[in-house]
Parts: structure tokens; sequence; C-alpha cells
């Protein structure tokens, strides 16, 4: 069927390719590490206890058969390992239904891990990653080359990623409008990273200049992907860039990353060979059989796509949000809303059996979100990590909204390693803590004369309690 084939963008292919192996490689290593104490039969929202009331339907996943910790880390692990395999390049030296075969299962793993993450995993990059995952099942390998629709689709999902977090920013906070919203973004930014504080104190004219850069590429450059080349390539540079630069100023996952990878579909051989000079020759068209299977899913996509598309004109504009199980088909969006100011909660604990005004109070680290304030914001992404970021929501609301926060704090009165695993520091040094309790703290990042002063990146003030302090056996007795 070389009517299907699109043999100029073989090298986009394998950039696609090996781009998403590595997020996937980031995916599964942050399962290995986090899922078992955020999630697990002890976790603090017990996927047991969920697979308990959600039927398959609703959330298909592998664990509906069985789940218990041990068989979570086998499909973790063997994700991890097929990530592994893809990145270096075996799924191009293996038949073309093997490779297909790594990655479906690549995509059936870590669809089930997302569908019974529960809040924990449900970030936007999470169904961005399983979207792309399953249109990379599809685009073959060396063996063939690759088929002209898996590009059109790669490029519409890339779209709907843009454009959708252009629209929800047009249609949400009047900063966008006004193009002020970077005045307060770098600072009150989920996780900032270690130059968002250089950031945050640009001038003010440049962040208007930054917020209509990004109106332009949201809103106007993703109608370009579907133009001829060079257009297309040009369009794909712009969100490369974009991309880049936001990857400068914030810890955002694997969402920028992707977008780069997904962009990287828009480029033709011919611009590539521009930078890095490319092998003569291109495989065969697909085969019969491989052509079929792709109009098939080309055809699913297209219906699946109807309520996302519609959901983009829509003034009740959703975000990030799944039309159907499998997450074959999304809707994309960040930051419709910014924050104008930085609430943090910091956990305390002490060892002493009596409460009093002078009473020792020592805090627990987290390795990313604020917390000291001469600490310099890290840089974590593409790595996730999941807890900093629930931390960060919490804030903004009433611990009674967050069903996770309690039980957090009962593992940190039990000195539960795992749950202790996932923080940057433990006061206590593994010893189990008599009380415990959280603080709300407004932060701001220090001024550059502050920051001379005292080395601070942070300077913060007491707003009050956000949990009181609480023991293991009032806590137990809830």
């Amino acid at each position: 069927m070389e009517w299907l084939a699109a043999h100029d963008y073989d090298v986009a292919r394998l950039l696609f390719q090996r781009g998403l192996a590595l997020i996937y490689v980031m995916a599964f290593l942050v399962a290995v590490r986090q899922f078992r104490p955020l999630l697990g039969e002890r976790g603090l929202l017990p996927a047991p206890h969920f697979l308990a009331a959600v039927p398959f339907g609703s959330a298909p996943s592998l664990f509906h058969l069985r789940y218990s910790d041990r068989l979570f880390g086998v499909v973790a692990w063997t994700g991890l390992v097929l990530a592994l395999a893809a990145l270096t390049g075996l799924t191009d030296l293996v038949p073309l239904p093997v490779a297909m075969l790594v990655w479906l299962a690549l995509w059936a793993l870590y669809l089930s891990i997302v569908n019974i993450g529960q809040t924990f995993y449900s970030f936007g990059w999470e169904t961005l990653l399983l979207e792309a995952g399953f249109l990379a099942i599809f685009l073959g390998n060396a063996t063939t080359a690759t088929p002209l629709p898996l590009v059109v689709l790669v490029r519409w999902l890339l779209f709907r990623v843009e454009f959708g977090a252009g629209l929800i920013k047009m249609r949400g906070d009047p900063c966008w409008r006004d193009l002020t919203c970077l005045y307060y973004h770098h600072e009150t930014q989920p996780m900032p990273n270690p130059l968002s504080w250089h950031f945050h104190h640009l001038p003010k004219r440049f962040h208007r200049l930054e917020v209509l850069g990004n109106h332009g590429a949201q809103l106007v450059v993703p109608f370009l992907l579907f133009f001829p080349q060079p257009i297309a390539s040009l369009a794909a540079l712009a969100i490369v860039v974009t991309q880049g630069w936001l990857l400068l100023s914030g810890n955002f996952s694997w969402l920028n990353l992707i977008t780069i990878v997904l962009a990287a579909m828009a480029f033709d051989d011919g611009t590539l060979g521009l930078v890095v000079p490319l092998a003569q020759g291109s495989p065969p068209g697909p085969e019969l059989w491989h052509g079929a299977v792709v109009i098939v899913v080309t055809g699913i996509i297209a219906v699946l796509s109807y309520r996302p598309a519609r959901n983009l004109v829509s003034r009740r504009q959703l975000m990030n949000s799944s039309f159907d199980p499998l997450h074959l088909v999304n809707t994309y969006g960040a930051f419709g809303s910014i924050t104008r100011e930085r609430f943090e909660i910091v956990i305390e604990g002490t060892d002493e059996a009596v409460l009093t005004p002078s009473t020792r109070w020592r805090e627990y680290e987290f390795k990313g979100k604020p917390g000291d304030i001469r600490r310099r914001p890290p840089q974590y992404a593409p790595y996730h990590l999941r807890l900093d970021w629930l931390m960060w929501f919490a804030a903004m609301s009433s611990p009674a909204y967050h069903e996770w926060f309690l039980p957090f704090l009962l593992r940190l009165l039990e000195a539960d390693r795992p749950t202790l695993g996932l923080l940057g520091n433990d006061p206590f040094a593994g010893v189990a803590p008599r009380y415990v309790r959280a603080l709300l703290y407004l932060y701001r990042f220090t001024t550059p004369a502050e920051r001379k002063a005292d080395r601070a990146w942070w300077s913060r003030q007491l707003v009050g309690e956000y949990v009181p302090a609480l023991s293991l056996a009032r806590l137990r007795g809830r």
C-alpha cells in the first residue's frame, strides 16, 4: 500500500518514538518508586479499595483481575524494561508485528496504572502519554515507511494540546487577555525550578511579550501544522522553542517534553537534513495488513474526535478530560487561571510528650515543593513528584477536600518508611514523632536586594493552622 507511505517522515518517526520511549521510561520509573506508598495496599488512597468500587468498564485495567503490590511491581518493571528496549532502538531490529506488540504492551500497562491512579494520576500529561502511545503502536518501525495518516493524527493531537491550552487561557483568567499573567505565574506555579526566581524578576514589559508570544504559539501556530512544507516545519520549530522556554522556567513533569516530541512529526526529512546528515534510501510502504489496520485506526480516531473537537469550540470548554475510558482522544489545556499568591503547607512534628507554647517543632522537607526558604528550587522535570504536586493543590482549600491528606499525616506518625521515602528529609531519622501538625504559610520570592542580604530564595509569613496537632491515637480513632 505504497499510497499510504510518507517517505519524508521516517526520521521524524524515529525521533518521535525514541522521545516517547524516554517519557515512558520516566513514567514507569515514577510508578516503580512512588505508586506503592501513594496507592498500594497501604497507600494513601489504596488501589484495592478503588478497584472494589469502580467497574472494569469505567476504568479498564489489568488490575481488575487481581491487585497486589508484588504484581504491581511486575507490571511497572516490565513497562520500564520494554520502554528501555524501545529507547535503545531494539523495536527497529525486530519484525513489525513484534515491535507493535511492544508498543501495545507499553500502552496497556500504563493505562492499567493510570486508570487506578485516582487523584495522583489525574494530570493531563497522563492521558497525553496514553494517546500518543496509542498512536505509536501503528507508526511502524524501520522495516516500513511511516504511514501518512499517522503523521496527520499526531499533528491533530498536537493541535488539540496547543490550541486547547490557548483557548482555555483566553476564556479563563482575564490576566491572559491583559497580558499580565506572568507577573505572578513564575512565583505561584506548582513547582518552581532553579531559574524560576530569575524569570520572575524579568521586566514586566518582557512578561507581557512572553504572554503575547504564548498566544501566538497556541492560537495561531497550531493551524500551520497542516500546511505544506516548509510551513509545517516552521510551525513545529515555533512550538519547540516555546516549549523549551517553558522547560527552562518551571517543573511541569513531562508536559513540555512530550509536546516537543509530538512536534517532531511535523518536521520532514528534508528539514531535518539541514541539521543532521541523513542516510539515503527509504523502506517500502506499509504491507496490506498494516495499511488496513492504519485505515481502521484512523477511522476510529476520526469518530472519537467529534466530542473533543466540539469541546474546543464550546463556551464551557473542559480542560484535561477524557471522553472514553481508554483515553484514545482527549481534550487538553493548562493554567486557565493563575493564582496571584502562593500558599504552602508546612508539616511539622515533635517528639515531646506534652505540647506547650515552647514545644520544639521540626519541619519535614519535601523533594521539590518550597519549604526551607534558603533552599534553591530544584530541577526535577521531566521526573514527576506526585505528592509534591498534590500539596500545591491542597494549599488552596481545606484538608476535607483532599482525602489523602490525613492518611499522609498518619503515615508520618507511624514513621512509615515508604512514605518517608517520598520526602526530601525526615527530621526524626526514622523514629516516629508523637505529634504532627500542618501550618499554612504565604510564600513569595525574595527581591534581588533581599536575596543578596540573606541568601534566601523565599520569604514566608505564617497564615495559620491548616491541621492542628494530631497524635497517632487520635488519627487512628477518627
